[in-house]
């Protein structure tokens, strides 16, 4: 896992950061349907997931700056994960 969040990183690196805005925002939101859905608020799904609270909030706000091993951590316990994919271009 931990080299998979290292090639996302080299990855990102690539694209644009507005581009890389809009990834994390929608990460965010998606993380925090799927965390509303299980029916847990921030609290307590901060608590089962193993992060902090601000942890959670920053990542459902979308800040770019989050921990990526934190990110799978946390899609992990929702039973998630990121995937890098080659996009057919060569």
């Amino acid at each position: 896992m931990f080299i998979i969040c290292w090639i996302l990183i080299i990855i990102l690196d690539f694209i644009p950061f507005r581009v890389y805005i809009l990834i994390m925002k929608s990460i965010g939101k998606t993380i925090q349907e799927l965390r509303k859905k299980a029916g847990l608020d921030q609290i307590e799904f901060a608590k089962r997931a193993g992060v902090g609270l601000r942890f959670v909030r920053e990542l459902e706000q979308g800040k770019t700056t989050v921990r990526m091993d934190k990110v799978n951590q946390v899609l992990d316990f929702l039973g998630h994960h990121l995937e890098v994919v080659r996009n057919g271009k060569e």
